[in-house]
């Protein structure tokens, strides 16, 4: 009877104990299990995500038990779900490829992380929205655990997407000027605050929208130096570099057409880019921020390292959040394929 309920009260705690008979003796064996969101099919319609209960495999010497603690959800997330994205996992999978996880336990031969460390995973298609995870070790990387945990959460993405592109493509110096649009998007929040830091100007374009002069005055707040409509005229920049999102405003093109690099990072809108010729002959980049190996942890660690510094040093804030309990999560996915809609994080 005390067997059983203890076996009940674990069940309940997500731990259930097997015992084993080996050679006469009694050897318990503990079997762990997480809550994931799991998608079965790609579809367009959210209730494809359900929560389920997965059972986590034993450590082994290699590998590292994490709990999470926050993972946003990002339109590439529903994108993936939707089966519209470049990369996509074998399914059933676990959605989200971003967020933050306390490390639990380590395989003997781990030698890079420890229990309490934050980490992060590298590689896209992880599956973060879920409450628990085992890993191999080369499968994350730690973060500092002095920056705040939406901070934390939202960095491996955006910022670093922003940080590249920033130091990547062209020498900038202070005084040079960043032209983008989408500004108001994550990764242009970003740019405008890294920009910032480094010294340079930024002429950022929004779509127009009710609140646009209350948008206005929040990039300002951030650093931007000039925030424009697609339907105002754009100042002309000394020299800079164009940090493209979603392309529909040409006069962008015609401004760098002779004296800067384009760079375009991302297509949300699934429309072709529509670049006049005089812009083909100009610097133009396409960069899809991936990390698709995982022998440089060296340079991805220094990457986050600095972009942890902006963060301590406040030139760098984490994007505006709203916290979602997990088991709320329909509603984070609901907003999130909505337009002008803040990012949703879910905490586990």
């Amino acid at each position: 009877m005390l067997i059983r309920i203890m076996l009940h009260r674990a069940s309940h705690a997500g731990t259930i104990l097997l015992r084993n008979h080996q050679k006469c003796s009694t050897v318990w064996r503990e079997t762990r299990h997480c809550s994931a969101l799991v998608y079965r099919e790609h579809s367009h319609n959210i209730d494809t995500v359900r929560m389920e209960q997965l059972l986590l495999p034993p450590v082994g010497d290699r590998s590292v038990r994490v709990h999470m603690l926050a993972a946003p959800v990002n339109p590439a997330d529903m994108n993936m779900i939707q089966g519209s994205y470049p990369i996509l996992c074998p399914l059933p999978a676990v959605g989200g490829n971003e967020g933050v996880g306390e490390v639990i336990e380590v395989g003997s031969d781990v030698t890079s992380l420890r229990p309490g460390d934050w980490v992060v995973p590298i590689d896209a298609g992880f599956g973060t929205w879920r409450t628990g995870a085992v890993c191999e070790e080369d499968e994350i990387i730690s973060v500092p655990k002095d920056v705040s945990l939406l901070g934390a959460a939202t960095i491996f993405v955006n910022p670093c997407t922003a940080y590249r592109m920033l130091h990547d493509f062209q020498t900038l110096t202070p005084g040079c000027t960043v032209i983008q649009n989408a500004s108001n998007s994550a990764v242009g929040q970003a740019v405008i605050q890294i920009a910032a830091a480094l010294g340079l100007k930024t002429i950022n374009i929004i779509r127009d929208r009710p609140n646009c002069a209350e948008l206005i005055d929040e990039l300002q707040s951030l650093g931007a130096d000039y925030v424009v409509t697609e339907e105002e005229e754009v100042p002309k920049p000394k020299l800079g570099l164009n940090c493209v999102g979603g392309l529909k405003n040409e006069k962008i093109f015609f401004i760098f057409s002779y004296e800067g690099t384009m760079v375009t990072y991302g297509g949300m809108a699934k429309r072709p880019l529509q670049i006049p010729a005089v812009s083909l002959c100009s610097s133009c980049t396409v960069f899809y921020f991936l990390v698709c190996t995982k022998n440089h942890k060296e340079q991805l660690k220094a990457m986050l390292n600095a972009v942890c510094d902006l963060m301590r040093g406040g030139q760098l804030s984490a994007p505006h959040c709203i916290q979602t309990p997990f088991h709320q999560y329909t509603h984070a996915l609901q907003a999130t394929v909505q337009s002008h809609c803040r990012k949703h994080v879910l905490i586990m």
